[in-house]
């Protein structure tokens, strides 16, 4: 049963009965994305793997290099965290990251067909024990992961193992993708919650002993904190901080690198992040938080190309600071002038 749900996910359209009751009916536009998904989706699987990952690298290249599609914002994002590099690197990184994007797309439309047994296969764990001790002290865990590798695979790389995994995420536009994502998930044994809910199924996950997977790193436009990523102050949520502050729940990060080669296969790598409670919740919540980024950090430096760098992470600035206009860095860095 687990094996056929993952593969509808991925597969031909959702059925019916089984998306959401309170989801929006599909519009026109939905249900036309919905029917080019299924065609990539069904080609995806068809070719073998080795041209099926040429065609994603080929179709990252149209996007970045020929439509460029967020392409100003994915050359500022790199001028930022890394000043240093000549313009020809970032630009070599720029066109790296939109050929990594178009692959891992088709290996989100493969992973569905995939048994758990092939996506243990494909994944590597380093400091699973960390994890699994973690998990023995029944307080749950907190798992804090970014926009880094293949994301997704890691979730269902972990649900593979038997480990108890609530999966925080965006509820997408169009409804009929949305419903797809949550029966992939769910077919690998992942418990979706959607984020603008996500606080009261949070703690219930947290306190019934599972591990929570937070995908943290995005810009937060109101009541974040700002930690410093890349050198530069970025608005961050604060639920990373705040909610083992109120559980007692142990944290830890997750970082999430494809491995060379034309088949593809990833490596997990957590760590922990320290959590206590001094009295000042707000600056506790901020030395988590700013952990989390430190770790990120050092992981994006060692696979810049497997970063999402196509969403504004910089956007929001502190009180006081202007917004710089789209694709530009800011006007200076923290130590510089």
């Amino acid at each position: 049963m687990q094996d056929s749900e993952a593969r509808q996910g991925s597969g031909g359209t959702v059925p019916r009965d089984s998306r959401n009751a309170d989801a929006p009916a599909p519009g026109l536009g939905d249900r036309a994305q919905e029917l080019l998904l299924v065609g990539i989706g069904a080609l995806a699987r068809l070719l073998p793997e080795r041209v099926a990952q040429w065609v994603g690298s080929g179709l990252g290249w149209l996007a970045g290099s020929v439509l460029r599609i967020r392409r100003g914002t994915v050359e500022g994002n790199l001028e930022r965290a890394f000043p240093d590099w000549s313009r020809g690197r970032r630009v070599r990184a720029a066109r790296a990251a939109y050929r990594h994007l178009g692959r891992e797309a088709i290996i989100l439309l493969r992973l569905g067909a995939m048994s758990p047994g092939e996506v243990r296969e494909r994944s590597e764990i380093r400091g699973e024990s960390l994890l699994r001790d973690a998990l023995d002290e029944g307080k749950g865990v907190v798992l804090l992961a970014g926009h880094l590798g293949n994301w997704e695979f890691a979730g269902a790389a972990l649900a593979a193992r038997d480990i108890p995994l609530d999966v925080v995420g965006r509820k997408q536009s169009n409804p009929l993708f949305d419903e797809r994502v949550r029966v992939m998930r769910e077919g690998f044994g992942m418990r979706p919650i959607y984020r603008h809910a996500a606080l009261r199924p949070v703690l219930k996950g947290v306190r019934e002993g599972r591990v929570v997977a937070l995908v943290a790193d995005q810009n937060v436009r109101s009541g974040g904190v700002f930690v410093d990523f890349f050198g530069i102050p970025a608005s961050a949520a604060k639920g990373p901080g705040v909610i083992p502050l109120r559980t007692g729940a142990p944290v830890m990060f997750m970082a999430v690198t494809r491995l060379p080669g034309w088949r593809a296969r990833y490596h997990l790598d957590f760590s922990a992040i320290a959590v206590a409670a001094s009295g000042d919740t707000e600056a506790d919540v901020v030395r988590v938080v700013a952990e989390f980024h430190r770790l990120l950090e050092d992981a994006v430096r060692g696979a810049p190309d497997q970063y999402f760098w196509f969403h504004r992470r910089w956007k929001t600035r502190p009180p006081g600071e202007i917004e710089p206009a789209k694709g530009d860095a800011p006007a200076h860095r923290p130590g510089t002038r």
